[in-house]
């Protein structure tokens, strides 16, 4: 274990049934290979995606995320203002599954932090790295520095970077892990704003506001050692999966102090059940 490697309670047999409506295998496995051939054309498309211009990119990776929840039979509900962008943005949320990362796309596109071996991932892998991906070896402490300077950089370059800083995911039902400090000090050295989101998935229908509503779909869960192909069939099995992405005030990294307050500020407001936003779209 290290400070990018948390060791997550969770596993696929405690963490990941599901209870609600369930699709039928043929309707599910259409899904299944919709959802998949339009991940593997936003592979193909990305390096041509990269050179237009950002508001017209971030416009297509919206669309392009969202059609990908639908595909996988993920409703959206977006709570909170993104809000825009304004130079260098560390967007940092708690981490459930793989339907995150198109989950915080479909309002604020960024570049990921992920971890090393998602490069080898069939079709994900090819995905992350053609969106630009930022790949950390979490596994080694002499790569942190190097990690840290790296992430900086893209924030003092304008980029907003998108970072998962539990470093493990958890099953989203309970309280979540403890935030790493070391993505925060890349936020410190750039002079960056940390955006705050909370993300949340239901087996059924969310709340307008974003507060109870429907039990946590575990089903979406995507913990321990939890083959990638059998977390998309859960995906497609379940029905009425519905994800909230709720976005918090930023936390300005100027005047913060240390990464270890930056970090406590951010997992504070994730945390926190108490947000009572409106919602600025809903996306079915």
């Amino acid at each position: 274990m290290s400070v990018w490697l948390p060791v997550s309670p969770c596993t696929p047999r405690a963490c990941t049934g599901h209870h609600g409506a369930v699709r039928a295998p043929l309707p599910a496995a259409a899904r299944l290979v919709a959802g998949c051939l339009l991940a593997l054309a936003g592979a193909t498309v990305a390096p041509v995606a990269a050179l237009l211009a950002q508001p017209l990119r971030d416009r297509l990776v919206r669309r392009w995320s969202r059609a990908v929840l639908r595909t996988f039979g993920v409703r959206t509900s977006i709570i909170g203002d993104p809000g825009g962008r304004s130079g260098g943005e560390l967007v940092v949320a708690n981490h459930i599954s793989w339907l995150d990362v198109p989950l915080v796309a479909t309002a604020l596109p960024g570049r990921m932090l992920g971890k090393a071996e998602i490069r080898r991932w069939p079709l994900l892998g090819a995905l992350a790295a053609r969106g630009g991906t930022l790949f950390i070896d979490r596994g080694s402490l002499r790569a942190l520095p190097a990690s840290v300077r790296a992430v900086a950089e893209a924030l003092r370059a304008g980029d907003r970077v998108v970072a998962f800083p539990e470093g493990s995911t958890r099953c989203g039902g309970g309280p979540g892990g403890t935030f790493r400090n070391a993505v925060f000090q890349a936020a410190l050295d750039a002079g960056a704003t940390v955006r705050p989101v909370r993300i949340a998935y239901r087996a059924g229908p969310a709340a307008p506001t974003g507060a109870g509503g429907a039990p946590p779909a575990r089903s979406v869960a995507f913990v321990g050692d939890d083959p990638l192909h059998a977390s998309l069939w859960r995906v497609v099995r379940a029905a009425g999966v519905s994800a909230e992405i709720t976005f918090l005030p930023p936390l300005p990294a100027d005047g913060t102090g240390d990464r270890r307050t930056l970090s406590r500020r951010a997992q504070t407001a994730v945390a926190s059940d108490t947000a009572n936003l409106p919602a600025v779209s809903v996306h079915h």
